[in-house]
């Protein structure tokens, strides 16, 4: 029988110095691992979404925290597919992970982290803002009951979202959300420099949640846009069929 292929996420804000001088090896070590997708570095830290055989996957990750002298990594979050979700194997180097288009260091300060379990008695409080920090097409894909969709084509654009639909009233209470839970780090942070304080965050991002949550309990309406070529995933991480809108 065929093993499945694995597609495992995730990302850490830690500084890494010359984070170049790692591409080479880093792409070899994947190519000869038989591992597909990006690997991201930046000397903010690391992001990747990749696939290949569970076993192969394993031993990339240790060799990747041994060669940027990273003692750990957030538990990545895993998904499973029959065929190749990614063409190739990529290692970019980046000035920023991601950018939000002004100061924001998740490494200084960002939001609470919420569990997935916590998550639908957060977002149904009255006094609760909650916000898809995604792009109009994810949100449109699906997004959790009662989100705000800021209506971005790009990241950045959340900078003036927040200009003009969050400030100056800081006491707010915001709770958002995003796929894996990166721009969260970034937004989060980039909302506690202005002064909010009451930030929170779901933790692992819409992935862990449609990983944990039943769908009987679930508040997430819709599917879940994913940047390879499975398109889409619903609960338990399973690929959804394409087209479906929320």
């Amino acid at each position: 029988m065929e093993m499945p292929i694995t597609v495992t996420t995730f990302y850490r804000f830690v500084p890494i110095a010359n984070p170049a001088q790692h591409k080479p090896a880093l792409l070899e070590h994947m190519v000869a691992r038989g591992i597909r997708g990006t690997l991201t570095l930046a000397s903010e830290g690391v992001n990747a979404t990749l696939s290949g055989e569970a076993a192969a996957l394993e031993d990339y990750i240790a060799l990747l925290k041994a060669q940027l002298g990273i003692a750990a990594l957030p538990m990545a979050r895993d998904s499973y597919t029959g065929a190749q979700p990614f063409k190739r194997a990529k290692v970019k180097v980046k000035r920023e992970l991601i950018s939000i288009g002004a100061p924001a260091d998740p490494s200084i300060c960002v939001g609470a982290y919420v569990a997935p379990q916590a998550w639908n008695a957060l977002i149904t409080r009255p006094d609760v803002i909650t916000i898809d920090t995604r792009n109009d097409y994810e949100f449109a894909m699906g997004h959790f009951a009662g989100a705000i969709n800021p209506g971005t084509r790009i990241f950045k654009q959340m900078v003036a979202f927040t200009q003009a639909h969050l400030l100056p009233d800081t006491s707010k209470t915001i709770a958002m959300y995003c796929t894996g839970g990166i721009r969260c780090e970034k937004y989060s942070a980039y909302l506690m420099s202005l002064g909010f304080t009451q930030v929170y965050h779901l933790q692992g991002g819409i992935l862990a949640y449609l990983e944990q949550i039943p769908p009987q309990e679930s508040l997430w309406r819709g599917d879940c846009f994913v940047f390879d070529e499975r398109v889409a995933l619903g609960h338990g991480l399973a690929p959804a069929p394409v087209g479906c809108m929320a």
